[in-house]
């Protein structure tokens, strides 16, 4: 079999690249994929009780990026959804990420709002400090608020969600939840934001409803690489390690573990999202129809167990963002850059953090390369 183009992968890095190759330039594109459903761990699917649940925990659309709206927009009507999160902190469920919001729910008055004049004055009225930043002033009031933030929402949380202490993962990991200045208490602050009206599964089908793409389920890449070819180039999206058959040691990843519950009543929990930094051993639970705006007479939620990953049979949710790991990364990274008929593309790939606009916006960018 001969193509033009083979992807690995038919997520979103995937996807969108196979999308504009075929739609733009008229090219013959072969998706392999590994599993037996298209969208990656964006899949969605309804449950035994009609709830359209994602299989792969939460995926919530936001971006900035005008480009990446429009385009998502072509498959999709969006139905408009701004995410907003609780966190449960010392008996009480408060805004998440720690905002303005949050610290008039927990502090007394008056200590919240001298507080809020140093942020102000120190920072700026909407700006999102680290957390790790914050706790480097010598301002007592400052002080307290960091310490405070630290230990009551981020440390253990980051302890349940990566295995390790804040101070160390990079600053891509602890830069994602700030102290934000501000009393807007939604979780993301893009302007656009939304949830697929049918589902990201639906969507997927639509992306890849061309003539020129081919489908190839249920089928590891690795045990049939010599019997396709590609003209033009091989563009792959699984793990970077494996590609070059571990030759510098296994990369580490976190996996997650999910606990899908039904319950016969019209709503769960307050919000979709509730954190829970301290209690319990799930990092959280989402309710799905909070999010898509899905009516049913009951509800399914999704609590969520994060672990390390074990390599060959658990799926790869998270790259381990520390400077050992990255250090590893770097050694397959240089090796990817010899290959001129190969690109890597997405967040296993690339060993990085990707948002879902910002793998499609890399795979709109990759286009506009080739």
């Amino acid at each position: 079999m001969e193509f033009d183009y083979i992807i690995v992968g038919a997520g979103f890095s995937g996807g969108v690249l196979a999308e504009q190759l075929a739609c733009r330039r008229g090219a013959k594109v072969l998706i392999v994929e590994k599993r037996r459903h298209i969208g990656g761990n964006c899949y969605d699917c309804y449950d035994k009780n009609g709830v359209l649940i994602h299989l792969y925990g939460p995926h919530i659309f936001h971006t900035p990026h005008k480009r990446v709206w429009d385009y998502i927009s072509r498959f999709s009507e969006m139905h408009l959804y701004h995410h907003r999160v609780l966190g449960l902190i010392e008996g009480r469920k408060v805004p998440i990420p720690f905002s303005l919001a949050t610290m008039d729910e927990i502090l007394p008055k008056s200590l919240g709002q001298r507080i809020e004049e140093k942020l102000i004055k120190q920072f700026g009225m909407g700006k999102k400090v680290p957390i790790l930043k914050l706790r480097e002033e010598n301002d007592p009031d400052l002080k307290f608020l960091a310490e405070y933030v630290y230990e009551k929402i981020f440390a253990f949380y980051t302890e349940k969600q990566w295995g390790l202490k804040p101070e160390d993962l990079t600053p891509e990991v602890t830069g994602r939840v700030p102290v934000y200045i501000s009393w807007d208490d939604r979780y993301f602050q893009d302007r656009y934001q939304g949830m697929p009206v049918e589902g990201y599964t639906r969507l997927f089908e639509r992306m890849l409803d061309h003539p020129n793409i081919k489908l190839m389920m249920n089928t590891d890449y690795f045990e049939i690489k010599d019997e396709i070819k590609a003209k033009k180039k091989i563009i792959y999206t699984g793990p970077v390690d494996q590609f070059f058959g571990n030759c510098f040691g296994e990369l580490s990843y976190r996996t997650l573990d999910f606990v899908f519950e039904n319950h016969p009543t019209e709503r769960y929990q307050e919000t979709a999202t509730v954190n829970y930094p301290n209690d319990y051993g799930f990092t959280r639970i989402s309710e799905f129809k909070l999010m898509t705006g899905q009516i049913s007479p009951t509800t399914t939620i999704v609590k969520e167990f994060s672990r390390e990953a074990e390599i060959g049979k658990d799926e790869l949710y998270y790259p381990m963002f520390t400077d050992e790991w990255l250090g590893k990364y770097k050694k397959y990274e240089d090796e990817a850059k010899k290959l001129d008929n190969v690109l890597f593309l997405g967040r296993l790939a690339q060993y990085k953090y990707y948002n879902m606009d910002q793998s499609i916006l890399a795979s709109l960018e990759a286009f506009d390369r080739i």
